[in-house]
């Protein structure tokens, strides 16, 4: 697994060992990163942006995002193990005024200190905790009016946005599928 474009195209990162982890493959990440940048909604909310990377595992997301360009990153995860993966892999990739790792439940995160523009949000498949991460993130103010959520699900889920969140595109790649939402407010 690499970083797959950017600053740091390139660089390896590591997994956790074991099945707890699920790292977003690396031709997805390359597939969800050029709709981002050819599409104006995307390409607004990742250049010099704030973003968010939930659920956040090894950190592939938000160290791609930050490798094209994305201006902060905040990683949230509950696993220790993902947290020490997320540290090796991000190490020397920024200072912690730009990269900001906090070991939290998403689903009861604090209060945010300013909204993103972008938001990863890859909950462990048919856990149902997509929709409740959303909601509680909107609630603490990670999410705005304006903010772009890209939410990985299994492909067999028959997962719907919750009220508040538009559909720009949704994609499979593989045994995922991506959905790209804006937060409207409900």
């Amino acid at each position: 697994m690499r970083i797959v474009g950017g600053k740091f195209k390139g660089r390896k990162l590591s997994a956790p060992e074991g099945l707890d982890t699920r790292p977003t493959s690396d031709r997805a990440r390359e597939s969800i990163f050029n709709i981002l940048e050819h599409q104006t909604w995307g390409r607004r909310a990742l250049r010099g942006g704030r973003v968010l990377d939930v659920f956040c595992g090894t950190g592939a997301l938000g160290l791609e995002a930050f490798s094209r360009g994305a201006a902060h990153v905040t990683f949230m995860d509950h696993a220790e193990a993902a947290m020490k993966c997320l540290r090796t892999n991000a190490k020397d990739m920024g200072s912690r005024h730009e990269i900001n790792a906090m070991r939290v439940d998403a689903t009861s995160p604090q209060a945010a200190p300013e909204p993103c523009t972008l938001v990863f949000m890859d909950a462990p498949y048919k856990s149902g905790l997509n929709e409740t991460a959303l909601n509680a993130l909107v609630v603490k103010g990670w999410i705005t009016t304006g903010t772009l959520c890209v939410v990985e699900t299994s492909k067999k889920e028959n997962w719907q946005p919750p009220a508040g969140f538009d559909q720009n595109d949704v994609r499979k790649y593989g045994a995922a599928q991506v959905f790209f939402l804006t937060y409207t407010a409900p």
